[in-house]
């Protein structure tokens, strides 16, 4: 027997997939029970296991680890009920672009097409929310397969790709192959390209000479780790940079030239309400990593019907989706430094002579809509209002400090009043189809990417219902976060659209009182409830500093709503 053959011998497809894994460099499944034959394997390749409550909680948690790690997250699931889980976190990171690498056991191959326990059409089911689902059949393919789900998930533009697998191909001896696999593809973008150099140079042309550019940053930025390249064009070119709230931290905020977050969030107190018309008023826009969707534009009122546009995105399906454009395909990172080095070749003079007066005008509106929100609210009142405690939560706040926030007003108190103070910070919010639920697991995923760094999460109480079991998962698997929720007894977003469209509201907005604190207590981390607006800070402050994850139950008004354009000049909300 050769020492190749020895070595396979006792080896069965279950190390197939874990070497696999170990070799595209996975050091984490987000997994419960199933599969279990990989999950008896993992440890012996040097893989964790975080063992979820719920299979949607899990997939959360592997979008939010990708996004951070740079690595695709790997979440697993048994067939049927516990597969279908996966489809709402499947369906955010392919909206999103976010690199999953999902692996979902099926019944036995003798057992396909017999009404098997649980059996259910898996390929049909992830049709929808993924760039790649295939059932491999035989062992001698299953590397094959796994070195596939891999590339598809975080080549060209990275989402989600199904692995699906009968179980009994986990407990096959493995067989010997001729091919040797080798390649580690567990990073993204696994493939970097630049625009066509024409197209960079005409973009440079069209910002020096513009009599307003702007440049609107979407979550592409981030998934490309282009910060630095998107800071280094703003300083050397003097271009206005703002972003969509998925391209928050793109470029530091405290910077002269940055705007802050644009789209539907510009209402009354919003952050950037006073700068509406740099975009309105701007005749060349470069679009980077932007989908150009209904928010991110207010419902497409907000972008300028006549400015030229630049649109730098890797899928070229999405320039010209809603605005014509010059076309820059490519990665970002590689195609910003490219255009910033063409920037360098032409005259810099009018971007040069706007940049103070510029500057002006940016600060000017900030101090606008600091001065509004400081003369037009009681910030000590109680119940609390939202914006105080961002006020105070933005007081502590780190450049490494690591900020998630559920979908609906989560996402936009965090986008609104959070201050992204470094090139790169990271505030990750469910914006891809933005469902409840999202924000606690997202947390959980972060803290085991970036475990040295604090991780706080705002969530609604609306949205933390959907997943409190994993309080136990935090508990269980030493995951120490903050976690604020807003308790306002409604969902808002909801009970406030209905009643700002219709002047009324349905039964199903209000909720029975619920005490989020004596929740976390029992599942054995720490819970606060604060209902007065000075015993906050002190509170977060603790909590940053406990080794323990930590739930901040705010008494919050539920007239309190943030800057939605929706919401101007409704008498409606007036109650």
């Amino acid at each position: 027997m050769s020492a190749e053959q020895s070595e396979q011998q006792g080896k069965t497809g279950a190390h197939i997939v874990a070497a696999a894994l170990k070799r595209h460099g996975v050091e984490v499944i987000f997994g419960q029970s199933i599969p279990a034959a990989l999950f008896l394997v993992t440890p012996q390749y040097g893989i964790r296991q975080v063992g979820y409550r719920a299979e949607n909680a899990g997939s959360y948690m592997a979008d939010a680890y990708a996004r951070l790690s740079h690595k695709p997250g790997v979440v697993t699931a048994q067939n049927g009920p516990a597969a279908t889980l996966l489809v709402a976190g499947l369906a955010e990171s392919f909206k999103a672009s976010v690199p999953v690498v999902a692996i979902v056991q099926d019944v036995h191959r003798k057992m396909a097409d017999k009404n098997a326990f649980q059996e259910l059409d898996h390929l049909e089911l992830f049709k929808g929310v993924s760039k790649w689902t295939k059932r491999v059949s035989e062992i001698d393919r299953l590397e094959d397969y796994v070195d596939m789900a891999f590339t598809a998930a975080t080549s060209g533009r990275a989402g989600p790709a199904v692995l699906i697998i009968p179980i009994d191909l986990f407990n096959e001896p493995a067989a010997e192959t001729s091919r040797k696999h080798a390649a580690s593809l567990g990073y993204f973008p696994l493939d970097r390209s630049v625009a066509a150099p024409d197209a960079i140079d005409e973009a440079a042309k069209l910002l020096a000479d513009a009599r307003a550019p702007l440049v609107i940053a979407g979550g592409g930025v981030h998934l490309s780790d282009a910060s630095a390249a998107l800071a280094d064009l703003q300083e050397r070119a003097s271009l206005a940079v703002a972003t969509t709230a998925m391209g928050k931290g793109g470029v530091d905020e405290t910077h002269p030239l940055s705007v802050g977050v644009v789209g539907y969030f510009m209402g009354e107190r919003g952050r950037t309400r006073y700068l509406r018309d740099l975009v309105t008023g701007a005749d060349v826009i470069l679009l980077i990593g932007n989908r150009t969707n209904q928010n991110g534009t207010d419902g497409w009122t907000l972008y300028p019907e006549k400015a030229r546009y630049i649109h730098l995105d890797i899928d070229g399906q999405e320039i010209g989706r809603n605005y014509d454009a010059l076309r820059l395909v490519g990665d970002a990172r590689l195609t910003l430094e490219a255009l910033t080095q063409a920037l360098q070749k032409q005259d810099h003079g009018k971007r040069n002579q706007q940049r103070a007066e510029l500057s002006k005008r940016i600060a000017a509106g900030h101090e606008r809509w600091q001065a509004e929100v400081n003369n037009t609210l009681n910030l000590d009142a109680s119940p609390l209002r939202p914006e105080r405690l961002m006020r105070d939560l933005d007081s502590v706040l780190t450049p490494e400090t690591v900020v998630v926030a559920d979908a609906s007003y989560s996402s936009i108190w965090v986008a609104n009043f959070l201050t992204a103070r470094a090139v790169g910070s990271r505030f990750v919010t469910p914006r891809g189809l933005a469902g409840l639920g999202w924000g606690f697991p997202y947390a959980l995923g972060a803290k085991i990417a970036c475990p040295e760094a604090p991780v706080f999460a705002l969530v609604g109480d609306g949205g933390f219902a959907h997943v409190w079991s994993e309080l136990e998962t935090a508990r269980r698997m030493g995951i120490n976060v903050v976690l604020v929720v807003l308790n306002n007894q409604i969902l808002g977003y909801e009970k406030h659209a209905e009643k700002a469209l219709f002047g009324g509201y349905s039964d199903a907005c209000d909720f029975a009182a619920v005490d989020h604190a004596a929740v976390a207590r029992a599942c054995g981390c720490e819970g606060v409830r604060i209902d007065k607006a000075a015993a906050f800070l002190p509170a977060l402050k603790a909590a940053f500093a406990a080794n323990a994850t930590t739930v901040i139950d705010v008494i919050t008004d539920e007239r309190a709503y943030p800057p939605v354009t929706l919401f101007d000049n409704k008498d409606g909300l007036n109650y």
